[in-house]
């Protein structure tokens, strides 16, 4: 612990549970003050259900015990309302913002031909416009201090193609060309913007996916052996990564992809 981000305000999406919490509470052991955002309510889509009122409650109180302050807010990414007051609450109570990670998301299976369009809109809703929506408001708050950092969670599906997740892949690279926009767009003010791509992480999602299979103990072992490391990542890795990038000795990264996956993209 260095004490890095003391002075700094993160709001992070999705910050309830998996990669979101893991980086909060990263963040958080090095001195960033925390904006906590997820939906309260639970989320159904196929292979899952989220929910994240406990989580959020409990995040706060992580984040108190490791001496630093967490504001939580419950809403959807979709809803851009929800998104502008809670981004409008962070700056008036810390008088600014930055770091964005931008990390809620979901993930769906399917052929593309079976897909529904209710299935499309909502990976496309809350993986893409939903990180726009949040950057948008953001961003301004960034311009007016001349600094800060977004990081998009994309996907090693923003890097390739992946069968049966046709509107995940499609989400994730559409992130990542986000990424490489706002990137040039706004260098020029100090922000720097990458996008970090995750391999296949330990998290509830996968959990419940797996538990939707059937068999989660046989599920985890196939999934371990696609990795050359012989296991599935674990949230913490992911949240190094956000704190690396967010950090003085990446300062002269911005538009990059950092690929987490166990050498899964390397095979």
């Amino acid at each position: 612990m260095t004490g890095e981000f003391a002075g700094k305000v993160a709001f992070i999406t999705g910050a309830a549970h998996g990669q979101g919490r893991a980086t909060a509470l990263a963040l958080a052991r090095e001195g960033a003050r925390i904006a906590a955002f997820d939906v309260a309510r639970p989320l159904s889509y196929p292979g899952y259900e989220m929910g994240s009122s406990d989580e959020l409650a409990s995040l706060a109180a992580a984040c108190s015990e490791l001496g630093t302050e967490c504001v939580a807010f419950a809403g959807d990414v979709r809803d851009d309302a929800a998104v502008s007051s809670a981004v409008t609450a962070t700056f008036e109570r810390f008088g600014r913002i930055d770091i964005l990670f931008n990390n809620a998301g979901i993930c769906g299976y399917g052929l593309a031909h079976e897909l529904t369009e209710d299935a499309w809109d909502a990976m496309l809703d809350i993986n893409l416009k939903g990180a726009w929506l949040v950057a948008r408001r953001v961003i301004p708050l960034m311009i007016r201090q001349r600094s800060g950092v977004i990081i998009n969670n994309s996907s090693i599906a923003g890097l390739r193609g992946m069968g049966r997740l046709s509107h995940y892949a499609a989400s994730k690279w559409g992130l990542t060309g986000l990424t490489k926009s706002w990137a040039i767009e706004l260098a020029q003010y100090g922000i720097r913007v990458n996008s970090i791509h995750p391999g296949f992480i330990w998290t509830p999602m996968v959990e419940e996916f797996l538990q939707s299979q059937g068999d989660i103990a046989a599920g985890r072992h196939a999934i371990d052996a696609l990795h050359p490391l012989g296991h599935m990542g674990e949230p913490d890795d992911i949240a190094m990564g956000v704190v690396y990038l967010a950090s003085d000795e990446a300062k002269f990264v911005t538009g990059a992809e950092l690929v987490i996956d166990g050498g899964y993209t390397a095979r």
